[in-house]
């Protein structure tokens, strides 16, 4: 799913147009954008925890030649299912 299908599916549930969903589906994601840059988890009980993780640097390996290479230390983003997420699917 994609996310215009998914702000139609909003509009379609929650009795809204569809520029109204896909604004609403705009300033969630704004949000738990900027809450993980500000390097808070966001929680969504029962979906899940969005957490900003930190990688150090490392050493890898150039697949096509095999030498070593250094990769940067990097911030990224996990996701930790809910019970009710890991139910539904499970």
């Amino acid at each position: 799913m994609r996310k215009p299908e998914l702000a139609a599916a909003i509009a379609e549930k929650a009795d809204l147009t569809k520029d109204q969903a896909n604004r609403v589906l705009n300033a969630l994601l704004d949000e738990i954008t900027n809450a993980l840059h500000r390097k808070d988890s966001v929680t969504l009980v029962g979906f899940g925890t969005f957490l900003q993780r930190h990688r150090g640097a490392r050493t890898g390996k150039n697949p096509q030649t095999g030498e070593p290479v250094k990769i940067r230390a990097s911030n990224t983003v996990s996701f930790k299912p809910g019970k009710s997420l890991r139910e539904a699917i499970g």
